[in-house]
């Protein structure tokens, strides 16, 4: 296949619209079922690349949901805890765990739950029956991967009333060195970011505390790779093999911590016992589930637990978790890590940081005030990595 129709682009009212390779060539994916869009195949394209990389410098399975060209998390095939099970909603599923790729989408699609509705996602190996049943029961756009199980295809099929849009690649394409853009009728070209993300980006540590665990590795360059496909400005908080905050697009940097410490927050708390004792109407769908819990843990515009909202929801009506309990859970926290596509200009970002658990840090440097930041990091005995890489994704 040479080029591919699309019903319209970005908008409806932008026609026509197609994909197709500058140089005549064969696209590197077959559509399997469905039809994507515009925004799928551009999900789709950044979404894959980042999975592919993960588990080419990681070594291990990944999965990533991606909404309007950003991650709303990424993660790697650990198996999850029981209490993580639950807060994910995937502790009604027996053999997850001899799936590591099962696992990896459990934890990706776990993490942000609200933002994932309606997502597209990226698998890095063949999709098998167990990552298919856990996706056919969210509300989902689509799915790409390099391969998919004969069982596995026929359950995703199934999604959407048979029209679930889903994409296989080549998991050898390899796209030119450099690649052309056009705005407002000009065109752009640069080289590919095709930096490679790994441990020798974390070796420059430049604060007094030097700690850096294996596993911490493993997070910050999760973390940064994340951020590699990331609409600028952007941060991201990873824990246990997973990205749990991610501030993406923000023109400040700070803005850009507070959004994503604030997710990160909400998925600590998801784990709460009060949270995970919730007495749910039987009945209440998963995307409800997802909304109510929202607002039970931050407040939003409605109270869930007043008297005429909670009969709408629960079986009975919760206690309130207040903001001590909140705030007493989220001080136990420690050992997050949190990468960031470019420098920290202010010390700011580091104090919010810190009151989500973050005990190790990467970013460029290169600030003027990189001294400020150092200094506030080595309070808090925090272990900050200078990269020397900047990630702007545009």
């Amino acid at each position: 296949m040479k080029t591919f129709e699309l019903k319209y682009g970005c908008n409806p009212h932008q026609k026509p619209a197609r994909i197709f390779m500058q140089d005549g060539s064969d696209l590197p994916i077959q559509i399997l079922n469905g039809r994507p869009g515009y925004i799928n195949f551009l999900d789709a394209l950044n979404s894959f690349q980042l999975v592919r990389e993960v588990r080419k410098t990681l070594n291990m399975p990944s999965a990533t949901s991606f909404k309007h060209v950003s991650p709303t998390s990424a993660a790697v095939g650990l198996p999850l805890s029981d209490t993580l099970k639950k807060a994910c909603f995937v502790d009604d599923m027996p053999g997850l765990d001899d799936s590591p790729l099962a696992c990896a989408y459990a934890r990706a699609r776990g993490t942000d739950r609200m933002s994932s509705f309606g997502d597209w996602v990226a698998l890095s190996d063949v999709c098998d029956a167990m990552t298919a049943r856990l996706i056919k029961r969210e509300v989902s756009d689509g799915i790409i991967a390099p391969g998919y199980t004969d069982e596995a295809l026929e359950i995703l099929k199934q999604k959407r009333k048979g029209g679930y849009n889903i994409v296989q690649i080549d998991p050898d394409y390899v796209p030119a060195a450099t690649e052309l853009k056009q705005v407002y009728g000009i065109t752009f070209e640069q080289g590919r970011n095709d930096i490679s993300l790994d441990e020798s980006l974390l070796t420059n540590i430049v604060t007094k505390e030097k700690d850096l665990p294996e596993a911490a590795k493993r997070d910050l360059i999760l973390s940064l790779i994340t951020l590699k496909y990331t609409q600028s400005n952007s941060v991201c908080f990873a824990v246990d093999g997973q990205a749990i905050g991610v501030g993406a697009g923000q023109q400040s940097r700070v803005h850009c911590t507070r959004l994503a410490g604030s997710k990160a927050d909400t998925w600590h708390l998801r784990q709460h016992e009060k949270v995970l004792a919730l007495p749910f109407k039987e009945g209440l769908g998963r995307p409800d589930r997802d909304n109510v819990i929202d607002g039970y843990i931050n407040g939003n515009e409605e109270d869930v637990c007043a008297d005429g909202n909670w009969q709408k929801y629960f079986s009975r009506q919760p206690e309130p978790l207040t903001q001590e309990e909140k705030r007493a859970y989220l001080d136990q926290v420690d050992g997050v890590s949190l990468g960031s596509d470019a420098f920290f200009p202010f010390s700011d970002n580091i104090e919010r940081a810190r009151k989500s658990g973050v005990r190790y840090v990467a970013e460029p440097g290169g600030s003027i005030r990189d001294d400020a930041v150092i200094e506030c990091c080595d309070k808090y005995h925090m272990t900050l990595a200078f990269t020397g890489t900047r990630l702007f994704h545009h």
